[in-house]
This record gives C-alpha cells, structure tokens and sequence, in this order.
C-alpha cells in the first residue's frame, strides 16, 4: 500500500511537471498556431477601450486574409431591452462606406461600355444644371474623386427616421440655384452630393433603382446577405440599437435617404468580404481596369501641386470611392493599402485594405462619437508587423519633444479661415499658435499649438500644417494615423471694396421652416447670423460667406468642404434667409402663444409653424399622429422633442414652440 502511495505520488509529480512545461511553452505554441492573435488581442483591447470611456455604445470587428475570415466578434449589446449581444450577423449604418459601393456601381456600368468615366455628366443626366456654366465641364469621374465644385452636401431632411422620397428632385433643385466654389478639377473638398448624382447616373444608366441594380451585380455576387439600405429600413431584428448617451434612451433608428453617398447599412464580415474584391484574387466582380483606377490615386490640381511641394498627400489621397489609396506607412517602401471612413449621426465605420497582400480591416460603432479610424488602424498595424510587412514601433519611452521658435513668416497665416469662422494667431513670445473661434462676438479658445521641425501640434500631438498652395493660404490636420491631411481651413482676404447685404444682419436670429416630422434633429433650428467687426464684406450665417450683392452671398473660398451661400428674399411682408437647401424667416415671424387654447395648423408649403413663449407656463399640446413637437429654451436648446418625451412641459419665459408637419395638419398648443 505505501509503495502504491509513493507510486501515486511520484505519477502526480510528473504530471504536474509536465503540466508546468505546458503551460510555459503553451504562449508560444498558440501563437506559433494562430498568427493573429495579437491582432485579435488588439482589437477586442481597442473595442472594449471605446465602449468603456464611453465613445462608443457597441462595435463590431471582422479580420480577412486571403479571402478567408478569420476573426470576427461583436462588444457591446445590440438590443440592451431584450439582452442581446453584437455578434458577426449585427447590421450596423455605415455611412460614408456607402460611396465605395456607388464608385463600384458605376464602374460596373463602365466595364458595360455603358458609361465613360470622362464624360460631361450632363451626357447622362441632361436635367442637371447650376447657376454656373462651368458646371458642363464636370465630369463622371469627378463626382466621385470629390472634385465637382459642388458646394458640399444637402442635408435638409436627409437624415431622419422617415425616407425621403423626392432626394433626387431637391439636390437638382438646390444645385440649380447654386455656383460652383472651385473650378471642376482645380480642387477636391469632400462632397456628398456627387455621390447623389452617381447614384441617379446609375439608375438613369441602369434602368433599375439603385438598391436593385446593388443587389444583383455587387450583393448577390460578393454574398454580402446582410447589406442593404440602412437600419430605419430594416426589421428591427440582428440591429444595433443606438442608445442616447447620458440618458440610455432608445433612439428610432436612422434612415439616410441618400444611398449613393451614405444610406446603406451592413456588417463587418460583409464589409471585409467587399473589400476582397479589390484585391484582383477570388470572387471578382470588376475588370482588373476597373479595379485599377479605382484604387490609383487620383489628385485634384491642388492635392498634386501640395505632393509636388512637400510630398504631404494634401486632400486625403482619393482613389474612386476611397478615402486612402497609399504606401503605408508613406516611405514608399510599405504595402498599398486603401481605405473609406463613415459617420452618420449615430454609427462611425472604417475600412482597410491591403489588396496585394489580401488582408482587409473592417471596424463599425454605434455612438454619437466615434474612433473607427483609430482601432482599424491599430489592427491592421498590429496583422503587418506581425506578417513581417511593417517594422513594429519601439518600446522605449522618449522625452517629449520641446517647442520650437515659430519662424516669422508663418506671420502671414494670422488671420479668418472658412468654412465655419475661425481665428488664428501667432504668439512669438510664447511661441503658441492660439485658434478661436466665433460665437456672438466673444472669441472662444478652440486649441492652442506649438511649433515643431515644420509643423505644429496639439497638446495630444495631433498635427497641423500651414501651407501656401496657388496662392491660397490653408490649414490641414493629419488623419489616418498621420499618413494624410485633411484640409480644414482657408484663409479669407481682406476685401478692398466690403459690401453689405439689404438688412442688418448682426445679431439677427432666425426659424428654420423646411423641417419635415421625421428628420433627425440638428442644431440649426434657430440659427444667429453676425457680422465680423474687423473683417468687413463678410456675414456668418452656417458658415462664413462673401457679401456680393444686397440679396446675396456667395462661397468664399473653395479648398473645404460642406460651404453654402445665402439669398435674401421677400415673403409675406417678412425678410426670409435661403441658406442652400434650409430655409428661414426672422424670429419675429413667431407667433405669440397666447393663454388658453391656440389652434396652429400646417400650410400649403410644409413649412413648420413657430410659437414664442412671452413669460413662463406650462402647456399641453395635442398633435396629429404624424406631427413632431420641439420646445427650446431661450438660448436655443432642445428642452422638449415629442419623438422621445410626451405629457405637459414647463417652458421658462422666451422660449419657442417648434410645430412640424404636413399640409393641414393641426396643432393645439394649451397654455395654463
């Protein structure tokens, strides 16, 4: 019996020895097994990282190589009610990835013979014109490298929670009365509207609608099951719900009516199942041509003229559809890789791809912030260093870098930059660069920089530049990991000869009235325009503009993006503002809420209808089924949205009643 102890206890000693080796040698072997575990480890660190610091609600993650899948995880919850998690089949909004499938959708039409990517696009769409006659020389490829001259993007109504069914007929309508703010070519700040006219040449083209013409030549094919238009257009099932931040509430979920430039909606495994087909390898759907141009770099005159100078890639680095089209890292010995970013209101996306290599990255959030970018990136660094494709960083820890004496002639950049106003001045004592901006006359610190070896930097070394390019004086920051510049900034001249427009518009406020019952809330609903004191000719109304006449100003400048001009014009005794695609009257156009009942109802037009509140009460209102109620405070802020609340509100003294419908609809508004 003791021999047998001594037995079992020698037999237990060896296997615990053994179990001990195991184990020492069990991490190399797993990563000798699986040579994506450091990626995967990265992505579910970054993931987790975001949803806990709270700049995301939840995220999905999917890893390709050679055209098999092999890491995909969902973080977060899908649906918190019920308990249920993200996992790889979740459909989240993509936003702007949606223009890579409309680059792909006119491409296959070009692969057709069907379309020429260098014909005028007025060859195809024959209803579309502009206030400009330069607008004929735009070209098919320049609706989709960004570089039209379009003035950006309409977004009245565009995003909401209802679709829009006449998108078409209002960007026709807007670019009509529009000019271009560069000529076509010259320039590419990054525009939506391109992309609503592609996805019209497509079903011009095509015979089809765009989402049938998506789903037989680029979903069937790629087996992409999961997209297609976006979440408020989809059954609620496999969704990722969007969660207010500081309330946990349940948002409605977004429809974004424009598909060609950022209505479709999909899952990571999907995505990086799309980006394989750049690759030239496995299921291909596009020429090799196609695949070609559409991911070669295809600069404006402005982005080669800034390469040429400083070898800095000025205007991100388009391909067609794409964001990125690169070496990386940009010593002209890394890997091509590509990429498109997307944000809506309340889903944040990236993708990337290394198509020679066949490795794709695909990384989608809910939130109303968003670090897509930033983890895409860390996980396709994390797959190249460890393919051997990308030296890894260095581990030691480095002194930070002092601040360097801010050469004198970077004096020239003080000064106003576009699109929405904002300060910039050098401080030569201190060596700071301090940036402000405009808000009622008062100048608001916005970021203070500090100079380095040619560039400057934010306190979280975010980089700046200032460049003079044709004589335009810019503002760019680096984006996607500091490997390109996004064009944030152009400065505005003095002018010799300031004009002003037919009304005092310093300090003037003004209703928003083209709102429709499902569009998703933005700040613009009661607007400010001013003037600037020391910058005369110039009015601040949604960004800055250039006062050309007493009805009209006009875009300043034209290296960014999202810019819009004014028209002023007469309605009912009343000076009304169009601000591109939005509409607004005076704030004296409000009526006064009286006490007791008031009968409002919706004209002829849709327009919505304004109450003021001349001393606090508190109110009931009834409204038709259809109908959607703001309440906002003096300042401006939203105190009440019947889309979420419901039941009687206090409204303190000058607050407004915003009222939101369709033609006849009626509205009884109770003050107590």
């Amino acid at each position: 019996m003791e021999k047998f102890k001594t037995l079992n206890r020698s037999l237990i000693l060896l296997f615990v020895t053994i179990a001990i080796a195991l184990l020492a040698i069990g991490p190399v072997w797993a990563e000798e097994q699986d040579p994506y575990q450091s990626a995967i480890i990265t992505a579910r660190t970054e993931a987790w990282r975001s949803i806990n610091s709270g700049i995301s609600g939840s995220a999905t993650v999917a890893i390709m190589d050679q055209g098999q899948l092999v890491y995909t995880e969902g973080f977060g919850m899908a649906d918190r009610v019920k308990s249920i998690p993200v996992d790889a089949d979740t459909i989240f909004n993509i936003g702007s990835i949606s223009k890579l499938f409309c680059a792909t959708a006119v491409m296959l039409l070009v692969d057709d013979g069907l379309v020429e990517l260098d014909n005028p696009v007025i060859e195809y769409l024959p209803e579309f014109t502009m206030a400009d006659e330069r607008y004929r020389d735009i070209t098919v490829r320049m609706l989709l490298d960004h570089s039209s001259g379009f003035p950006g993007s309409c977004y009245a109504n565009m995003i909401g929670y209802q679709a829009k069914p006449d998108v078409f007929q209002d960007t026709l309508d807007n670019l009509s009365q529009s000019t271009l703010k560069h000529a076509p070519g010259e320039m590419a700040p990054y525009c939506n509207d391109g992309f609503t006219l592609a996805e019209m040449l497509v079903e011009r083209v095509s015979g089809q609608s765009y989402i049938d013409f998506l789903s037989e030549r680029v979903f069937q094919p790629l087996s992409l099951k999961k997209t297609g238009k976006s979440l408020g257009e989809r059954p609620k099932d496999l969704l990722a719900l969007f969660y207010a931040p500081d309330t946990g509430q349940e948002i409605p979920l977004e429809i974004l009516s424009v598909l060609g430039a950022g209505g479709l909606a999909s899952t990571a495994i999907d995505l990086v199942r799309f980006a394989d087909a750049f690759s030239g390898k496995g299921n291909q759907i596009l020429s090799s041509e196609a695949i070609t141009e559409m991911t070669s770099w295809q600069p404006s005159l402005l982005a080669q003229k800034v390469w040429d100078e400083t070898g800095l890639y000025g205007e991100f680095a388009y391909g067609l559809g794409l964001d990125l089209v690169i070496q990386y890292p940009q010593t002209g010995k890394g890997v091509k890789l590509i990429g498109k970013g997307g944000d809506t209101t309340d889903y944040h996306s990236m993708l990337l791809s290394a198509p020679e290599e066949r490795l794709s990255v695909a990384v989608i959030q809910s939130g109303r912030s968003g670090d897509a970018v930033k983890i895409a990136f860390a996980i396709m660094d994390s797959l190249l260093i460890q393919k051997g494709l990308m030296e890894a960083p260095p581990a030691t820890v480095a002194k930070p870098k002092e601040p360097q004496a801010i050469p004198e002639e970077y004096l020239a950049f003080q000064g106003y930059y576009a699109p929405n106003p904002f300060k910039v001045t050098f401080d030569l004592e201190t060596n700071t660069v301090n940036v402000t901006k405009l808000d009622k006359k008062e100048e608001v610190p916005v970021i203070t920089l500090t100079y380095r070896d040619g560039h400057f930097y934010g306190p979280d070394d975010s980089r700046f530049s200032f460049l003079t390019v044709n004589g335009h004086r810019l503002l760019t920051t680096s984006i996607f990991n500091q490997v390109v510049e996004m064009l944030i900034g152009q400065q505005l001249s003095k002018l010799d000869e300031p004009l002003n427009l037919g009304i005092d518009m310093d300090g003037t406020s003004w209703l928003r009235r083209n709102v429709l019952p499902g569009e998703a809330f933005n700040p613009e609903h009661i607007m400010t325009s001013q003037l600037i004191e020391d910058l005369p000719g110039y009015v601040v109304f949604q960004g800055v503009k250039q006062i050309l006449s007493p009805q009209y100003a006009g875009i300043p400048v034209g290296a960014v993006r999202d810019q819009t001009d004014l028209t002023l014009f007469e309605n009912d005794g009343h000076t009304w503002a169009r601000v591109f695609d939005f509409l607004y009257s005076p704030i004296e156009t409000a009526l006064p809420l009286e006490t007791g009942e008031n009968e409002v109802t919706i004209g002829n037009l849709n327009y919505s209808e304004w109450l003021s509140v001349p001393e606090e009460c508190i109110v009931d209102i009834q409204k038709p089924e259809q109908g959607r109620v703001f309440i906002f405070s003096p300042e401006g802020s939203v105190l009440y949205d019947s889309l979420s609340d419901s039941g009687k509100v206090f409204i303190p003294s000058g607050g407004f009643i915003e009222l939101i419908g369709h033609a006849g609809d009626v509205f009884n508004v109770t003050r107590n």
